[in-house]
């Protein structure tokens, strides 16, 4: 951007026709700016604070990896003689980068050579999204860029590399609202090397913890109507009954386990995740790109499917102590014993199969139509480098909702196979198999019988995911991480 006396508003850097007493005082003006409070030195929070006041991006935990990298004197922070040295090291690096992509060597990179340089990583993307990465960089309208425009974008963004400058673009972080399937979220190789992937996995536990505490209340009033709709069809007189039955505290019921249940199911989707992603890379004869929405589905499904198969006999024990009246169980272990004595090790693993055939719908209608609704907002706002916080936890929000809607039916048949007494030897008026409670919920309650519970499900969700948001951005404050 210009004034209408020509100067531009935006920091500028060397350019390969100056000489080196220009460049010099161009870096030391740069380096001034980036110099919050004048101490002739430049630290993580400094060189955060003055690429926002400069409007330049910055990648999760970038500035604290970049000093880290530049600092040479170990002193987690950066001198103008090391500020100077890793900008000469990084622009070389992105020289090199800047060549691959330039395929007619004429100096600029347009539309048609970014698409074939992404495709050849076995990254797809069409005209709208490589005009849009374009635009991004250009500065004077020529949609291509020229190595300056390049090189200014990506000047603290601390890697050269092509893969890491992609998920620079496209990064996004999804945050926990309650729900079991989600597929999890990529980090980039900064925040491997960083170590700050496992700050940002901490930080999303605490949110979800603290997230499906405050929503407790609507989830028991959610499995309480997918088992005894019938009797308490409205969701005022179900909230009475609990109540009654049992006081304020009894709407706590079940929250401690699916608490606990955060951290184990977490750890074992990531891993799991990450395992997948290898094995459908190595799948299509490519491990060096990035993985397509129907390959992340893909893995998502097959993480969701591993993590839910370990951790399912919480997810029952969750259920039952959700369901339980006062006094029926002492505590978790209590109602474990019972639960094994009576109806034995199989009653752990009831409702296991619709639980598992849901993961295919959530998983593949959230992710569809999340990265749908993300790549729409990008198109209509080509200003914006990456969607603001608010655009990703408005777009998960809509996803989750839209899977739920697919997922429900075999989320409530699951539900209620997970809530029966089967006691070995005895008759029982209810079907004990998914098929055949699918047929007898819908000849006896139609199709609402499917959907019973749906409406504290829906009402969950938008302070799950404000409240997810806020409590996730306090931590990972504390624990020194950024979020994108």
């Amino acid at each position: 951007m210009q004034d209408k006396t020509g100067a531009s508003d935006t920091p500028q850097f060397h350019h390969a026709y100056e000489s080196p007493s220009e460049e010099e005082e161009r870096l030391g003006a740069l380096f001034n700016q980036l110099d919050s409070n004048g101490d002739g030195r430049i630290d993580a929070r400094d060189l955060s604070e003055g690429l926002k006041r400069l409007s330049l991006p910055q990648v999760p935990g970038g500035a604290e990896l970049l000093i880290q990298r530049a600092d040479v004197n170990e002193s987690n922070d950066l001198t103008l003689a090391e500020f100077v040295n890793y900008v000469h090291e990084h622009e070389k690096r992105l020289l090199l980068v800047f060549h691959t992509l330039d395929a007619n060597s004429d100096g600029r990179v347009d539309e048609k050579e970014l698409r074939s340089s992404f495709k050849r990583l076995g990254v797809n993307i069409g005209n709208d999204e490589a005009k849009r990465l374009l635009q991004r960089m250009d500065k004077d309208g020529t949609l291509d860029i020229s190595f300056d425009e390049w090189r200014d974008y990506l000047l603290f963004h601390p890697s050269a590399n092509l893969h890491d400058i992609i998920q620079y673009w496209r990064h996004a972080t999804n945050l926990d609202v309650g729900e079991d399937l989600s597929v999890p979220d990529d980090f980039s190789l900064e925040e491997w090397l960083s170590g700050k992937w496992w700050r940002h996995l901490v930080a999303g536990g605490v949110a979800g913890m603290v997230s499906r505490t405050c929503t407790a209340p609507l989830d028991r009033l959610k499995v309480y109507l997918q088992v005894h709709g019938s009797k308490h069809s409205r969701l005022s007189s179900c909230f009475k009954y609990l109540l009654k039955e049992g006081g304020i505290r009894s709407l706590w019921r079940g929250n401690g386990i699916n608490v606990l249940k955060i951290a184990p199911e977490s750890a074992i989707k990531f891993t799991a995740y990450e395992q997948g992603k290898r094995l459908v890379l190595q799948f299509g004869g490519s491990r060096e790109r990035e993985l397509s929405i129907v390959e992340r589905f893909v893995a998502g499904s097959f993480a969701g499917g591993i993590s839910q198969s370990v951790i399912y006999p919480l997810e029952v024990l969750k259920t039952r102590l959700t369901l339980r009246k006062t006094g029926q169980y002492k505590n978790v272990a209590d109602a474990a014993r019972k639960i094994y004595k009576n109806e034995g090790l199989r009653s752990f693993y009831r409702g296991y199969v619709p639980n598992l055939l849901g993961i295919i719908p959530y998983a593949g209608i959230d992710l569809a139509v999340y990265e749908t609704l993300k790549k729409t907002y990008m198109e209509h706002h080509t200003e914006d480098v990456y969607p603001s916080v608010f655009v990703i936890t408005g777009c998960g929000a809509m996803s989750s909702s839209c899977g739920q809607i697919a997922s429900y039916p075999l989320a409530l048949v699951r539900t209620r196979l997970q809530a029966q007494v089967i006691t070995p030897g005895v008759a029982h008026t209810a079907p004990v198999t998914m098929v055949g409670l699918f047929k007898h919920i819908f000849a006896t309650e139609g199709i609402v019988g499917l959907y019973r519970g749906i409406t504290p499900n829906f009402m969950k969700v938008a302070p799950a995911v404000s409240i997810s948001y806020v409590v996730y951005e306090k931590c990972r404050q504390a624990l020194g991480v950024s979020m994108t």
